[in-house]
């Protein structure tokens, strides 16, 4: 044989060798999944679900309603599917779900979906309702004998223990954004690796270390058993700043708002219900603690967790969507307002080097399903027996509640007040000699007074200052006049009277920064 002949003889079989192989590959992947799926279609039954909604979620306790038995039931009672997936709160991952329709929903802290969205450069989802807000859940702790008040972090060597990319390290940015701590070094964070590792720094703490540890329940509980351990701040003290929302994908959101509204009632239905029940949130919060590996908790430290975290119902969601009148609010702020906040706070703190919604602000949220819901009088006690009556006044079976506020205080309360910090404002300038503000100091002033509105429960010492020159009862006189026109600003913007006392500050200090006004804020004893 030829050696010509040989090598289309070897050619020819190496071509048929790839024909046949191409065949059984075409036969496996295509053929016969394609045969077993007929036959399963012909065997089988038409599916009790017409849709399937995927969300992903983390183990955070706030979102128990959502894995709860009653929301699957509410679902599968419209044959709807419901998949819960935990990312373990990997916010890049779960935004590129959202983007890439591997789920339709997603839930996020809106600090995270904005810090997620600008470092993607896109913002796939748009928020559909505002699940939870964390009222005491996540709080700054300490050593009583190094870190007495936030004040103390302001040193060179002071350092704040969290968790990055959680909801306690935006705690720890909203006190770096809002109190005066010049002096605390530009890395001022230690990363620890979940509420667990960040107990375990605090435990460890060498004696005399300026550090506060970033925890959430039941981890803050642990901690403040020790008697040498107590609260800087906590969130209960916080308004519209760690809040969770439900995202849904915009295209979904716009092919398919039907099913969206049917997500938001049964989430509303079952979250009522979970309400109405003798053990409230507790046995559900324990029930999910179990289900999704947290420590275990028992019936004192799940009451904790629910005390730390207020769910939003119905009307309020009404009112952050700005579906009711301001005036019927009850202090609930509006969704818009919590984005600017938030935001404000993200870049003061170096974690945005620029707002990547700049005047658009409104474009994160979408309020249309809501408002269709409320334009259809849903209430979520229909169709779960709860109520009969579904008259003009149901709806104060949910009403909105109104946030705690600093009730007032005697002089000798104000004096035993507990220093939480030194809120950081550009310097107040007055005229030269006088109490009048220049109109820079007004608008600073402005700035302040809504900044104070997120902090409801605190205390504010106005301290008015002059230079140590001059006759000592004049400058105080002056010191005092100061003080008072700063609160009148203040008070101008609808702060309650009670929460503010002005004083005057010894006039030793003898440069041109005493001429200005201090504003400290305090807290009754935890």
């Amino acid at each position: 044989m030829s050696d010509r002949r040989a090598k289309g003889l070897l050619l020819a079989a190496v071509l048929w060798c790839v024909i046949l192989a191409v065949l059984g590959a075409s036969y496996r992947f295509l053929v016969h999944p394609y045969l077993q799926a007929k036959l399963r279609g012909t065997t089988g039954s038409d599916s009790l679900y017409k849709d399937e909604i995927a969300i992903a979620a983390d183990s955070f306790s706030g979102y128990a309603v959502l894995r709860s038995e009653q929301m699957r039931e509410e679902l599968k009672a419209k044959h709807i599917k419901l998949t819960i997936s935990d990312d373990k709160a990997d916010y890049p991952a779960r935004l590129k779900a959202l983007r890439e329709g591997k789920t339709q929903m997603a839930v996020f802290t809106i600090d995270s979906l904005i810090t997620a969205g600008a470092a993607a450069g896109d913002f796939p989802g748009s928020i559909v309702l505002i699940i939870d807000e964390t009222k005491g859940g996540d709080a700054i702790v300490a050593r009583k004998d190094t870190v007495k008040s936030l004040q103390d972090l302001n040193d060179s060597n002071a350092q704040i223990v969290l968790t990055p990319g959680s909801p306690s390290e935006f705690l720890a940015r909203v006190v770096v954004a809002h109190f005066n701590l010049p002096k605390l070094p530009q890395k001022w964070w230690l990363e620890a690796d979940g509420a667990r590792a960040v107990y375990d720094a605090f435990r460890n703490a060498k004696q005399g270390e300026r550090k506060a540890f970033v925890l959430w329940e039941p981890y803050v509980s642990k901690a403040l058993e020790q008697d040498t351990a107590h609260v800087l701040i906590d969130s209960s003290k916080l308004k519209g700043y760690v809040v969770d929302v439900l995202v849904a994908q915009r295209q979904f959101l716009r092919d398919r708002p039907d099913l969206v509204r049917t997500v938001l009632e049964a989430y509303l239905r079952a979250a009522y219900e979970y309400n109405q029940k003798a053990e409230g949130f507790t046995g559900l919060i324990r029930e999910d603690a179990s289900k999704t590996g947290i420590e275990k908790l028992n019936e004192n430290q799940a009451q904790k967790v629910v005390a730390g975290i207020r769910w939003k119902n119905t009307l309020e969601n009404y009112a952050h969507f700005g579906l009711v009148p301001a005036t019927a609010r009850g202090g609930a702020g509006h969704l818009e307002d919590m984005i600017q906040n938030i935001m404000d706070v993200l870049l003061k703190t170096g974690s945005l080097s620029s707002d990547p919604l700049p005047g658009q602000h409104h474009t994160l949220f979408y309020r249309q399903v809501l408002e269709e819901i409320q334009l259809d009088n849903f209430h979520p006690g229909s169709g779960l027996n709860v109520i009969t009556n579904l008259g003009p006044g149901s709806n104060d079976l949910e009403p909105i509640r109104a946030e705690a506020e600093a009730s007032s205080l005697s002089d000798e309360r104000w004096s035993r007040l507990q220093p939480v910090g030194e809120l950081k404002t550009p310097p107040i300038i007055f005229v030269r000699g006088s109490a009048k503000i220049s109109v820079q100091s007004e608008r600073d002033l402005d700035v302040l007074a809504k900044r104070l509105n997120s902090f409801p429960q605190y205390y504010l010492r106005v301290i008015g200052h002059t230079r140590a020159e001059g006759d000592p009862d004049a400058n105080r006189l002056l010191a005092e006049q100061r003080a008072l026109a700063a609160a009148d600003l203040l008070l101008a913007h609808g702060l309650s009277r009670a929460r503010i006392h002005t004083e005057a500050a010894p006039t030793t200090v003898e440069s041109g920064e005493a001429q200005s006004v201090a504003f400290v804020v305090g807290q009754l004893p935890y």
